[in-house]
């Protein structure tokens, strides 16, 4: 067995990133941007008014001004003020030239287009030009996960298309003689494929676009054609399930028959040990323990570093790991890595909280529903009593 960080490094550097494609801004949401977003422009490219109120020289205040026009937001005021003068403004809109301040609409006294204002301070309520971002800022680098605020970003740069990583392609295939497919019958010694669909969402919250496939049964020659027909039109296939030792390890047998390469084929972690990575021509195939915690903490593990490596993407970034106080006494760890599932919270005071229910059996998905991180136990980490500071990664 090899370690964890050790199996990373070795899936990490058999995997190059995935081509580039240009895509309209609205269909950017959870892509990988692969170039350099930079302001061509300033946000606001002029002063503009922060309140609803009247434009004026904080040198005329206090006094009466006289009201000489209106601007608003998109529509400027013809010409510039001159002393004694003021303009209604309203909240975005362009400050008319000779202006300097806002007298917000509350604080004011009209009569007719004369306006008593009180002393005010020059730059009062208004924003400057360039406060937002200056021309030749970089907006968003290449690497970034689009999210809503990202693509906001982008919008108000102008772009209305983005260059980002096409959608690696996953296969999903799950197997085993006691596993049908939801929504039918099963015999009472089978059970719902849970794990292909847990998989395949998982997948394509990292950014990808993820298949399932009807499961497989176990025997090595159907897997065997199973897998040859998803490499041919898939980045990655990901086999959950077959990948235990002894007379039911069907899946590695069958990628032999293929002719691939395995760069690890056991990981020192718990749960997840039968976890195996493998190289068919350019191909990868990655494949996950049938129990579901074991693949969910080892999808966590492998194949989200994977996307992002396949999608320019950091790899090293999600598995960063923070710290909390556990709730729950740990006992002392063997040799294996131990991920264990966890439910973390802030109290009052912002001090984050994790609590690792006490079944772990890696059979259980409704344990890991309730998860939202992995409580991380180093091989041979000593017992951490209630309150000890622990590390986790974020599920």
């Amino acid at each position: 067995m090899i370690g964890v960080a050790q199996a990373q490094a070795l899936m990490l550097a058999a995997a190059n990133p995935v081509e580039t494609e240009q895509v309209p801004l609205r269909s950017a949401r959870g892509r990988t941007l692969r170039e350099d977003i930079v302001a061509a422009r300033a946000q606001p490219p002029f002063r503009a008014s922060a309140m609803d109120g009247y434009a004026l020289r904080a040198a005329d205040t206090p006094g009466v001004l006289r009201m000489i026009g209106e601007t608003s937001a998109g529509r400027a005021l013809d010409r510039a003020l001159n002393p004694g003068e003021c303009a209604r403004i309203f909240t975005g809109a362009p400050l008319p030239d000779g202006a300097d301040c806002v007298l917000i609409q509350e604080d004011a006294v009209r009569d007719g287009d004369q306006v008593t204002s009180p002393p005010i301070a020059a730059g009062r309520h208004v924003r400057d030009a360039g406060v937002d971002f200056e021309i030749g800022d970089v907006l968003l680098r290449t690497g970034r996960l689009m999210d809503a605020a990202a693509i906001a970003l982008a919008a108000a740069a102008g772009r209305a298309s983005l260059q980002v990583a096409r959608a690696p392609k996953v296969a999903v295939l799950s197997g085993g003689n006691e596993i049908v497919p939801p929504g039918t019958l099963p015999a009472p010694d089978q059970i719902f494929d849970s794990m292909s669909y847990g998989i395949a969402a998982l997948a394509e919250s990292w950014g990808a676009g993820a298949d399932t496939r009807a499961p497989f049964r176990d025997d090595a020659s159907a897997i065997a054609t199973s897998v040859g027909q998803s490499i041919d039109t898939h980045d990655l296939t990901i086999i959950v399930g077959g990948a235990s030792v002894g007379d039911h390890d069907h899946a590695r047998p069958a990628l032999r028959r293929l002719g691939a390469e395995f760069l690890f084929e056991k990981v020192a972690l718990r749960p997840g040990k039968p976890t195996w990575f493998a190289r068919i021509g350019e191909k990868l195939v990655l494949g996950l323990p049938g129990n579901p915690a074991s693949a969910f903490v080892c999808a966590r593990l492998f194949l989200r570093p994977l996307l992002d490596q396949l999608c320019g993407r950091d790899p090293t970034a999600s598995m960063r790991a923070t710290s909390a106080r556990t709730r729950t006494p740990l006992a002392t760890n063997g040799p294996r890595a131990t991920y264990l599932r966890a439910h973390v919270e802030a109290d009052a005071s912002g001090q984050l909280w994790a609590r690792a229910p006490h079944n772990q059996d890696s059979s259980l998905i409704s344990v890991f529903a309730g998860a939202n991180a992995l409580i991380v136990r180093a091989s041979d980490a000593p017992a951490a009593p209630e309150s000890a500071l622990v590390d986790l990664i974020y599920l």
